[in-house]
């Protein structure tokens, strides 16, 4: 596994950071890129219709962190002339990419054609790219899923599309809109893909180990992996797989890291925001983060309940202390990993859940 270009773009190594709606906003990026290993970083996925009315949420949702570059902005719509303008801002303000989400299988979101929903109108599709190829200079990438409904994939066709209208990147989300975020994602679709195709090819979906990592492109042949939930687990994923491609041991976060950077991040979201809402982004990642860990299940009910900037410290000092002291937190179990899948706007929902708390 080698790092591939986006026309004179290298992405190196060849991972990237899934886009989370909810999830993978300036904040999150910039931490997960400050642990290292990530090639290329990602959006939240933005509304054309609020940034084409000058929404100020849809404008935030651009900002970038310059150490960040690459970086692509991913845009979603299913109205052409709005898909057009937002383009055009996306390179006004910077980006070295433009990403399509054709994925996307909310219903909010597919009502009004976006998303997944464009999967059921290539004619569609074709000239929301062929118009944005026109307006932009900077590369165009396509997002996508293998099909509508599980009796209509059309992936192979998309893909092919995507290539004739100038798309320089595709990246296959081996799952329905039909099935949302349940099962698993076949990585076959991903193969069948880079065989048919001559521009570079990247899979997502379920990648949350190294060795996960590792299976899929040894059985795909693809060109880059996307990591969504891998990446709250365990944000130092990409640097422990670049490790393992460079033939070095994987780097093994101690508990004082782990503590650090949920300092850290918490930091950089009082800097961003006001402290409800970072409170609540807090606990959104310490719920990913803290899985597999001793008493992780009770801590997160702890800092569920903490409602100031001093308890959600004070919670998180404790939690550590015990664990580095080898004492027993809560009863000392560790659950195990539900598969739960958090990419493009899955998130949403578990970033309202875990702010309302």
């Amino acid at each position: 596994m080698k790092s591939f270009k986006i026309r004179n773009i290298e992405i190196n190594p060849p991972l990237v950071l899934s886009p989370m709606a909810g999830v993978t906003d300036y904040s999150f990026r910039r931490l997960a890129k400050s642990c290292g290993g990530i090639g290329l970083t990602v959006s939240e996925f933005i509304s054309v219709e609020g940034l084409t009315r000058n929404n100020p949420k849809a404008r935030r949702q651009m900002r970038f962190w310059e150490m960040e570059r690459p970086f692509a902005v991913q845009i979603f719509g299913g109205q052409i002339e709005r898909m057009r303008m937002a383009a055009e801002i996306a390179e006004e303000v910077g980006a070295d990419i433009l990403d399509i989400n054709c994925g996307c299988p909310a219903p909010k979101v597919v009502k009004n054609g976006g998303g997944s929903g464009l999967l059921k109108d290539l004619p569609r599709l074709e000239t929301i790219l062929k118009e944005i190829k026109r307006t932009i200079t900077i590369p165009l990438t396509l997002k996508f899923r293998a099909g509508y409904t599980d009796t209509t994939l059309n992936f192979l066709d998309v893909a092919r599309l995507a290539e004739d209208c100038g798309v320089e990147h595709l990246q296959l989300h081996g799952r329905t809109k039909e099935q949302g975020y349940k099962g698993l994602a076949n990585w076959d679709y991903v193969r069948q893909v880079k065989e048919a195709v001559k521009i570079p090819v990247s899979g997502s979906g379920d990648v949350v180990s190294i060795e996960g990592a590792l299976k899929k492109w040894r059985d795909t042949r693809c060109d880059g992996i996307l990591i969504g939930r891998g990446a709250m687990q365990n944000p130092w994923i990409f640097r422990q797989i670049e490790d393992v491609l460079a033939g070095r041991e994987p780097f093994q976060p101690t508990l004082e890291d782990k503590q650090r950077v949920l300092l850290e991040y918490f930091e950089m979201l009082r800097e961003d925001m006001p402290e409800l809402p970072a409170i609540g982004k807090m606990k959104q990642l310490a719920g990913q983060f803290t899985k597999g860990l001793v008493g992780g299940a009770q801590f997160r009910q702890t800092l569920y309940h903490s409602h100031s900037v001093a308890e959600v410290l004070d919670n998180i000092g404790v939690y550590f202390e015990t664990l580095n002291a080898g004492d027993v937190y809560g009863d000392g179990s560790i659950e195990t990993d539900k598969d739960l899948e958090f990419e493009s706007c899955a998130a949403e929902e578990s970033c309202e859940a875990a702010a309302a708390h």
